[in-house]
């Protein structure tokens, strides 16, 4: 990964980069997924190989193309959980705690930046995203998701931040 020094800028700062950076990456070929990934990978120590991409790589078009759930959502929530998830899910003894732990202290961070993208989309789903643009091969649909990529790459840099 083509790691960028974020060091002493203020998230809006990194919101911007993130935006840019996976524009470039979707002008590059990079799926929606994979460019939201690769772009907080770049930006953030997640201590991974860079072959960690390829868990990004199915979840273009909607997962495998079938125009479910948004690409670059599911990029954004697995990018999240490089810097929020759980390292040691077994960290606590009892199934009750790891549950709580779940509840209480991860999810609610997750759930708030899917709630905030969907409030900014009015889906999470591809196909209601993508087919008012016509063409899914089209330069507006294509322009679209390069906007929406570029979205989800700030607002998961933001949640990072938090």
């Amino acid at each position: 990964m083509a790691k960028v020094s974020t060091e002493g800028k203020t998230t809006e700062e990194k919101m911007a980069m993130a935006e840019e950076i996976s524009k470039g990456y979707f002008k590059q070929g990079l799926n929606c997924a994979e460019c939201v990934f690769r772009t907080f990978a770049d930006m953030h120590d997640i201590n991974l190989p860079d072959e960690v991409i390829t868990l990004a790589t199915g979840f273009g078009g909607g997962m495998g193309h079938t125009k479910n759930t948004c690409g670059a959502i599911t990029g954004a929530v697995m990018a999240l959980g490089t810097v929020k998830g759980r390292r040691n899910p077994f960290e606590h003894e009892e199934m009750k705690d790891r549950i709580a732990q779940l509840q209480k202290e991860i999810y609610p961070v997750f759930g708030e930046m899917v709630n905030e993208i969907k409030d900014e989309y009015g889906t999470l789903i591809c196909s209601e995203l993508s087919d008012p643009f016509g063409d899914f091969a089209g330069k507006a649909r294509k322009k679209n998701c390069m906007e929406m990529i570029a979205h989800c790459s700030a607002v998961a840099t933001k949640y990072a931040d938090k």
